[in-house]
């Protein structure tokens, strides 16, 4: 995004709170000043001070940038109050969920700055789907062969490999064998819903 005055005014996005009493008090508790924050979000210095008056709501790609910035989550942003979490996860409390052909499993705690998941990549599922977004990833081939591409290059990765990378540069995930693929996933994409993360759409990818 450019230093312009950002997108027209618009309604707040649905299901998205006024996030402008938690704007203002977290630039400041970053140490930020409204010049430097919104350079860094690549927005003007008018547009995030409408922003934290209430006069604009913000869109998610800027909760992302922002969250990052002031080393916080979208959650805190938006004024939500987290549940007091068990750092231990349960293998029973782990339900599996499935969608775009793959299933996978939370492996920690909601509401955190990372997450973490199993992953079960079947053969021929997903594989074309590029992915360009902000924040690192980190991945563990626990059974099955991963084609992995990262820009230009294709990696093969075997149980017991791992890779960690930019998750601004563009990458696929693919099972490489007919028995599909299991791995363990961390990412740093603050607080997005874990199956946009894996699976379609997220803020920013390209196809």
């Amino acid at each position: 995004m450019s230093s312009s005055d950002g997108p027209p005014d618009g309604p707040a996005p649905e299901g998205l709170p006024a996030v402008a009493p938690q704007l203002r008090a977290l630039r400041r508790r970053a140490g930020l000043t409204l010049e430097a924050a919104a350079r860094a979000a690549g927005l003007s210095p008018a547009h995030l001070s409408r922003l934290e008056t209430g006069q604009r709501q913000p869109s998610l790609p800027m909760l992302l940038a922002l969250a990052r910035i002031y080393g916080t989550t979208v959650s805190e942003l938006l004024g939500e109050t987290v549940a007091e979490r068990d750092a231990v996860v349960r293998h029973a409390d782990m339900e599996p969920t499935a969608a775009g052909g793959w299933t996978y499993w939370q492996a920690g705690a909601p509401g955190r700055g990372m997450q973490a998941l199993r992953v079960r990549v079947p053969y021929g599922s997903q594989g074309d789907i590029v992915r360009v977004h902000p924040g690192e990833e980190w991945l563990y081939v626990l059974a099955g062969r991963l084609v992995l591409r990262l820009g230009d290059t294709t990696h093969r990765l075997a149980p017991g490999d791992s890779a960690h990378f930019d998750s601004l540069t563009p990458h696929r995930i693919a099972a490489q064998d007919e028995g599909g693929a299991e791995l363990l996933f961390v990412h740093t994409l603050l607080q997005s819903p874990t199956a946009t993360l894996c699976l379609g759409h997220t803020p920013g990818e390209t196809s």
